[in-house]
């Protein structure tokens, strides 16, 4: 009777409030987040989101994060933590898409879902799903911005390019690539970025998506390439450290465009002041609330499967639109805006 009775309260309870009020009557549901790091701003947007979510639907959240950008052992650590804590999943951003893979599919053999945050696996459908921005066209986004400003100068154009890291693949080669395919240029190996033999590719220079190191990136690029007019970046504190360089230099006056990715409010208005031509930004917050949404449901959104992931969305933010590339202004992407 009393087993009866309580497969019948359950029964009401996802009738009434949904299935994971029912479920949370049963147990409390163990989920984690994992990051890259814990101090960049679009990842404590991400972490913001997560927890939004974990309050809502009654979730116990655990999160971690690598010690610093390309911490795997970290990454590994946090996944077998939670594999001891009996999750039943987790969204991480991967710090390296292949080397994370063999312990991935170790908390997929012990019946977690993996739920991959804007850095696609190399293979991407090692994770049980992938659900991020698709990067490959947010570059394509700057890259077609940055060549419509040009317009007949963009043939005669001088381009340096702030990149990630050294290892690949990473989400940087596909920002890299979208920038360069947009802008009209051949990509040569579409899983690398570095091959390509363009003439206006002046340099690729590592900037670690970090304002300081983008500085001294943007100041090794400039021995190199003098009459640069170009300069993409892999997100917004690298565009902010190579504006510093250009501006101790005299070029901080709207003789080079630079681009970028991410969306962050302090990016928005280095796009409103003039440091930023155009960003395409992102939207981490979202990510992270559907990802512990699937997870606690167990039940994912549908996947367009040419596509092979879900793709949360990238907007091109600029003040100067250009024919043909939609947009939207610093005013509605600083309503938008994470950071």
């Amino acid at each position: 009777m009393g087993l009866s009775y309580l497969k019948m309260a359950l029964a009401s309870a996802v009738v009434a409030g949904g299935l994971m009020s029912g479920v949370a009557l049963a147990q409390e549901i163990t989920v984690g987040l994992i990051t890259k790091t814990e101090t960049n701003p679009f990842f404590v947007k991400m972490r913001e989101g997560a927890e939004a979510k974990a309050k809502e639907l009654g979730l116990k959240l655990i999160t971690a994060a690598g010690k610093f950008d390309g911490d795997n052992d970290g990454q590994v650590a946090a996944i077998e933590n939670l594999i001891s804590a009996g999750a039943k999943g987790f969204a991480i951003v991967p710090s390296d898409s292949k080397a994370i893979v063999p312990t991935i599919q170790k908390a997929k053999d012990a019946g977690l879902m993996v739920i991959v945050l804007d850095t696609p696996l190399d293979p991407m459908d090692a994770a049980t799903a992938t659900f991020a921005t698709d990067n490959r066209k947010a570059g394509d986004l700057i890259g077609k911005w940055a060549a419509g400003t040009l317009g007949d100068k963009a043939k005669d154009a001088s381009i340096v390019l702030l990149d990630l890291a050294t290892n690949q693949p990473t989400v940087d080669y596909l920002r890299d690539q979208g920038f360069m395919a947009g802008f009209g240029i051949d990509v040569k190996d579409p899983n690398k970025y570095g091959d390509e033999d363009d003439p206006r590719i002046c340099t690729h220079e590592i900037s670690q998506g970090d304002q300081e190191k983008g500085r001294t990136a943007m100041e090794n690029a400039l021995q190199k390439c003098p009459n640069v007019n170009v300069v993409y970046t892999i997100n917004e504190p690298a565009a902010a450290g190579a504006w510093e360089a250009l501006k101790a230099v005299g070029k901080d006056d709207g003789s080079v465009l630079i681009v970028s990715v991410d969306g962050g409010c302090p990016g928005v208005a280095n796009v409103k002041s003039g440091v930023i031509g155009a960003t395409s930004q992102q939207y981490p917050l979202k990510m992270a609330s559907m990802a512990l949404e699937a997870i606690a449901s167990g039940t994912l959104p549908a996947i367009d499967p040419a596509v092979g992931f879900l793709d949360t969305g990238a907007t091109l933010v600029t003040d100067k639109p250009v024919a043909g590339v939609d947009s939207i202004d610093t005013t509605k992407g600083a309503e938008l805006c994470w950071g």
